[in-house]
């Protein structure tokens, strides 16, 4: 038990992820990016530092996987982000009426989904672009999507242009910035926090104060 509870506390730790597993790093982070945006249980998981530090490793992650270019490295991680987002519209499509009436659980909150609807009614379907660098968002916009239903082509578009722009600019923001500052490495988990405060705190402020005035 404590062996599986020591395993979560480093998933948090993306600097292990890369260095504990080696080749198997790079399935971890799809498996990751894939159920962050596919399952609304996924907003808890370390997506944007682990893209980052993706990106930091890069060199190992291309050759850990057949020595593909970096190019391809991100490509294939956009790819799975676009899967994943599909997987959350399927969710919202299905059963997103039941979603709104379910009851809170550890996982599961149901202020969440309420404040993400909020969230893609004010930016409507741009919200699938912004979402992606927005932890909780991320996970709750393509099920709300679903839940409205709004078109599938229009949904894919921005759909993939938001994993793309996700995926291309986080790592390689991680890729660049290790090679101009190799001490990055020692100083992660402050610079994710950072990005995380400056860019959700604001917009959930807002949020919950146009919740309350609905009330």
């Amino acid at each position: 038990m404590s062996d599986i509870w020591d395993f979560f506390q480093h998933l948090f730790n993306p600097r292990w992820i890369f260095l504990y597993f080696g080749n198997t790093a790079f399935f971890i982070l799809l498996s990751i990016v894939f159920a962050e945006t596919g399952f609304f249980i996924g907003f808890f998981l370390p997506g944007d530092s682990l893209l980052f530090t993706a990106g930091i490793f890069g060199e190992d992650l291309c050759k850990n996987f057949y020595n593909v270019p970096f190019f391809v490295i991100i490509l294939i991680v956009a790819f799975v982000a676009t899967l994943g987002n599909m997987q959350g519209y399927w969710l919202g499509y299905k059963s997103g009426k039941l979603l709104y009436k379910k009851k809170d659980t550890f996982f599961f909150k149901r202020k969440h989904l309420i404040i993400a609807k909020l969230f893609y009614n004010k930016y409507k379907t741009t919200a699938l672009i912004i979402s992606r660098f927005l932890p909780m968002f991320r996970s709750f916009a393509p099920i709300v999507a679903g839940a409205i239903r709004i078109n599938f082509k229009k949904f894919m578009v921005y759909n993939i242009i938001g994993a793309l722009t996700w995926t291309f600019s986080i790592m390689l923001a991680g890729h660049y910035l290790d090679k101009s500052f190799p001490e990055l490495k020692n100083h992660l988990e402050w610079i994710i926090l950072l990005i995380i405060f400056t860019t959700t705190i604001p917009i959930i402020i807002k949020l919950k104060i146009k919740k309350k005035a609905l009330i």
